[in-house]
C-alpha cells in the first residue's frame, strides 16, 4: 500500500482575496477537512502528524498557511482589530476556491478562534468543528501569559528552531511581538471579547478538546466555549498541554476521526 497515490502530500499556492495562500493537501476521501494553525503557524510546522496519518480514504485533508505566515508571505503578517475575521474569510474562501462545497474545520489555538468565527459566520458551509487551545475572550490573566512568550529568545530550542528556520530570526521575533500586542488589545474591550457573541450562532456539531496541563490557555476558556456552543462536546486530556495534537497525535487523531464520521 505504500505506493498508493493518496499518501502523497501536495503543496501549492492559490490566489484568494488578493493574496497567494499556500496550502498542503492529502487524501482522497469525500469528507474535506481544513486544518487551521496557531500563531506563527503553518501546515508544515503545526500539523505533521495529521497530514501524515489521518485516514486518507475517508478524508481529504487541507492545511493552510494564513496570510503572512508560513509560505503565505508576502504580505507580511499584521494584526488589525479584525485579523481573526480576515483569517476566517480567507480560510473559507480558500476552500471554496479549491472547489469544496462543504467541509469541516480543525482549529488549533488562534486557528481555533478563526474556526469558531468561520463556523458562526458561514454555517451552511461548515460540516463539523473541532477546536483545541482556543479562547473566545482575552482576560488580564491571558495578557500576562502572552507577555511571558513575547521574547522569543526565551522559548525552548525545540519550539523555536523550526520557526527560526522558516522565518529567519528577525521576522519571527518581530511577528511574535506584534501578535502579543494585537491579541492583548482585545483585553481592553468590554469583557475582553474576541468572538463571544458569535458562539450561539454555531450550528454544526462541535468538539472542544482541552489539555488540562495547557500553560497558555486556562481551562475556563474551554468551559466557556462549551457552555455557549449549543450541543457541543468537551473532551479533556489530563496529560495534554497546548500542543496535545502533536504530543498525543495517535489518540488525538482517533478521537477526531471518530467525531468527524
Amino acid at each position: 500500500p505504500s505506493s498508493f497515490p493518496s499518501t502523497s502530500i501536495t503543496s501549492a499556492k492559490i490566489q484568494v482575496n488578493g493574496v497567494n495562500l499556500h496550502y498542503q493537501q492529502t487524501g482522497e476521501g469525500s469528507h474535506a477537512v481544513l486544518l487551521l494553525p496557531g500563531m506563527l503557524g503553518s501546515g508544515q510546522t503545526d500539523f505533521g502528524p495529521q497530514l501524515k496519518s489521518m485516514n486518507k480514504q475517508l478524508f481529504t485533508v487541507v492545511a493552510w498557511d494564513p496570510r503572512g505566515y508560513g509560505q503565505s508571505i508576502p504580505p507580511s503578517r499584521d494584526f488589525p482589530p479584525d485579523f481573526f475575521e480576515r483569517d476566517a474569510k480567507d480560510a473559507v474562501d480558500l476552500m471554496q476556491a479549491l472547489k469544496f462545497k462543504k467541509f469541516s474545520l480543525l482549529g488549533w489555538s488562534d486557528g481555533g478562534i478563526t474556526a469558531l468565527i468561520a463556523a458562526a459566520k458561514y454555517p451552511t458551509l461548515i460540516h463539523k468543528l473541532v477546536v483545541w487551545g482556543a479562547n473566545a475572550s482575552v482576560t488580564q490573566e491571558d495578557v500576562r501569559i502572552y507577555n511571558g512568550i513575547r521574547d522569543v529568545s526565551k522559548w525552548s530550542e525545540k519550539v523555536k528552531k523550526p520557526l527560526e528556520e522558516m522565518y529567519g530570526h528577525k521576522y519571527f521575533a518581530e511577528t511574535c511581538e506584534a501578535w502579543v500586542d494585537g491579541i492583548s488589545r482585545f483585553a481592553e474591550k468590554s469583557g475582553g471579547n474576541i468572538c463571544q457573541q458569535l458562539l450561539p450562532h454555531i450550528k454544526c456539531p462541535t468538539l472542544i478538546i482541552h489539555g488540562e496541563k495547557d500553560p497558555l490557555v486556562p481551562r475556563f476558556h474551554a468551559d466557556y466555549i462549551h457552555e455557549h456552543v449549543k450541543g457541543s462536546r468537551l473532551l479533556l486530556m489530563p496529560e495534554g498541554k497546548h500542543n496535545l495534537h502533536l504530543r498525543f497525535a495517535e489518540d488525538f487523531n482517533k478521537q477526531v476521526e471518530d467525531f468527524l464520521q
